[in-house]
């Protein structure tokens, strides 16, 4: 067996926590990731034979059995997920039954997976419904996203025609667009089962006033998308307060989504 230690997705991990802690959108325990991997990959590092313990995930999972992922620790920071990615990180498969968890690998010293772990499984079986590739889910709170809660309409096609007309890129890399939650209580399946909702449609789902749920086909995809928005909220922010003489026009943003090809939200401009 090779050394887990070098496997490109614990690098990749270890790679993006540091990142998204240095950006400061996880301060403490804040934010979590869980990544699906392919067994065959995995193969060449674990035995899985060897099942360390069992852990109940509180949701029926059916629909991800046998598959495997790695995920950020119940309670850890990201910051020390570079220097000791074992006692942060833990590899599980989802056994038979749906609701156990089989750990593989990592939540040394009694870990267990993030507390927002059923969110993460029914994002994916909502997304991977809609693209089988997307295999990244990520909760974090980017700080300016966050700040726009405050100071903007939660609506769906509100915000999300905001942020288009921040960056002539915007609506290339989301294309449709963000989806929007009130505040609800973390932790639980309701908001678990909400944020899945949302993702047979969004990419990007906000949790109002806490942070974002963000899902995409490798890790790079997912934080830049984002990355994308948290910079389109940051401009916003910075300028909200200024006289507006200049925007990107919704006939603009047309001819951007047609010139790239992407299947925009046509419901979402104001055309």
């Amino acid at each position: 067996m090779k050394n887990i230690l070098t496997a490109p997705f614990v690098e990749e991990m270890k790679k993006v926590t540091a990142n998204m802690y240095r950006l400061g959108w996880d301060e403490r325990n804040g934010g979590n990731i869980s990544y699906m991997l392919d067994a065959n990959e995995v193969a060449e590092y674990l035995d899985f034979d060897k099942v360390i313990r069992t852990i109940d995930t509180g949701f029926n999972a059916d629909k991800l059995i046998g598959k495997i992922f790695i995920v950020t620790g119940s309670g850890k920071y990201f910051k020390n997920v570079q220097e000791d990615p074992e006692a942060n990180l833990g590899i599980i498969r989802i056994a038979e039954d749906g609701i156990t968890a089989e750990l593989l690998w990592g939540y040394r010293e009694g870990g267990r997976p993030t507390s927002e772990l059923p969110a993460h499984l029914m994002s994916h079986m909502a997304r991977l419904s809609v693209d089988p590739e997307n295999r990244v889910v990520m909760h974090t709170h980017p700080t300016h996203t966050l700040a726009m809660n405050y100071v903007h309409e939660l609506d769906e096609k509100k915000f999300t025609h905001t942020l288009w007309e921040m960056c002539t890129e915007c609506i290339v890399v989301f294309p449709d667009g963000v989806g929007v939650l009130p505040w609800m209580l973390c932790g639980t399946n309701e908001i678990g089962e909400a944020t899945a909702k949302k993702m047979e449609e969004f990419r990007f789902v906000i949790w109002g006033m806490h942070g974002i749920y963000g899902a995409g086909k490798d890790m790079d995809e997912t934080f830049g998308l984002i990355e994308t928005v948290e910079k389109a909220a940051q401009i916003y922010m910075l300028t909200a307060h200024l006289p507006r003489i200049n925007t990107i026009k919704d006939s603009e943003m047309v001819e951007l989504a047609e010139y790239f090809g992407v299947n925009y939200r046509k419901d979402f401009l104001n055309l």
